[in-house]
């Protein structure tokens, strides 16, 4: 029997992770990984899932990486949090491990160029600066922010004050840190907010604040947004009373998937008992592209760090290619769809498209 061809997986599995998200990735990772087998393989060979769970904590996702990359893992995939992502791609790039970052946008994804990264995921730059955009659109002039200590959420404050200050618009943070749910509700109302973005964990405090907001009859009206896609999946969406509903996020998937992303959509949902996010989507193209570029370039890892502009490879969401964007020291799907949407109140699991591009 021939060996393994295998592939090293991060994904976040257990608290303090983001558990929903990572159980989405996974599903795409398996669904893509099991489809490659029953087609022949890599070569004859089957293709081999090494999955670890990062937990949401970057010393552990570092130490997975030493780990695959002592197993013999070919090339490394996965991930959703992007401080976590950032520590992977940092080990792998040291090691010469090709690492195609599934779902984290932080742009500097790494500290230098480097060769051995490629990512699926918009930068946070291009998707944080659409959602500002629809805020100006939307008439919202003073916004708040609800945030807490890390890398990832101050880089996406700076893009929304970057972005909305040459219109007049104005962002005030407020860190969870030293405020209760009730008295950012207080902060809201004494500085005239009109929208408000969570930049803070999930389930918790992002759970709280929501429900604190709905329930202050002086914020009737107060925009809740989420630029890093919390209302996605189920947990923030199930709030009683609807709370969770209504919340424009960040989604990256096109307007229509493509033929191969319609059947993708349908074994998903039938995988999860649920409609997959687009971080499942997201994991099968990384297992897409990883294959073409296995049965193309082999399973030598600098042949294969060489191979990500070579590439090109149809995925649910689009025809995959990567390239060097401006401020990236990784490569880029620079074609990689971003939408703001929200989930309809009238139907909860309807999902309205606000904007795209």
């Amino acid at each position: 029997m021939n060996s393994p061809v295998r592939i090293g997986a991060l994904a976040p599995l257990t608290r303090p992770g983001w558990v929903e998200a990572g159980q989405h990735l996974l599903a795409g990772l398996e669904l893509a990984a099991r489809e490659v087998n029953a087609s022949g393989g890599i070569a004859g060979r089957p293709l081999e899932l090494l999955v670890r769970d990062t937990a949401a904590d970057p010393q552990q996702a570092t130490a997975a990486v030493s780990e695959l990359a002592d197993l013999g893992v070919a090339a490394l995939t996965g991930e959703y949090h992007s401080v976590v992502a950032r520590a992977a791609a940092t080990g792998a790039a040291a090691l010469g491990l090709p690492f195609l970052c599934s779902s984290s946008v932080l742009d500097a994804l790494t500290d230098r160029p480097t060769d051995q990264v490629a990512r699926l995921s918009p930068p946070q730059s291009r998707g944080w600066r659409s959602y500002a955009d629809f805020l100006l659109g939307a008439g919202h002039r003073r916004i708040a922010v609800v945030t807490q200590p890390s890398v990832y959420w101050a880089a996406g404050t700076r893009i929304l004050r970057d972005r909305l200050a040459p219109h007049g618009g104005t962002v005030t943070e407020l860190d969870t840190s030293g405020l209760s749910p009730d008295a950012v509700c207080d902060a809201l109302v004494e500085n005239a907010s009109t929208a408000l973005l969570l930049l803070v964990g999930h389930p918790e405090p992002a759970r709280g604040i929501v429900t604190s907001v709905r329930r202050d009859a002086r914020l009737a009206g107060l925009l809740i947004g989420a630029p890093a896609g919390q209302p996605e999946f189920a947990e923030l969406a199930g709030l009683p009373g609807g709370d969770g509903l209504a919340i424009p996020f960040l989604r990256y998937l096109p307007e229509e998937l493509t033929p191969l992303g319609a059947r993708v959509e349908k074994a998903l949902r039938g995988r999860l008992a649920a409609a997959p996010s687009f971080v499942a989507f997201e994991g099968y193209d990384s297992i897409a592209v990883l294959a073409e570029a296995l049965r193309t370039y082999g399973t030598d890892r600098s042949r294969l760090s060489a191979s990500w502009p070579a590439l090109a490879v149809e995925g649910t969401r689009g025809r995959i290619s990567f390239s060097r964007t401006p401020g990236s020291p990784v490569w880029q799907w620079a074609d990689a769809p971003v939408q703001i949407a929200d989930r309809d109140p009238a139907a909860p699991d309807r999902f309205r498209v606000l904007r795209s591009g």
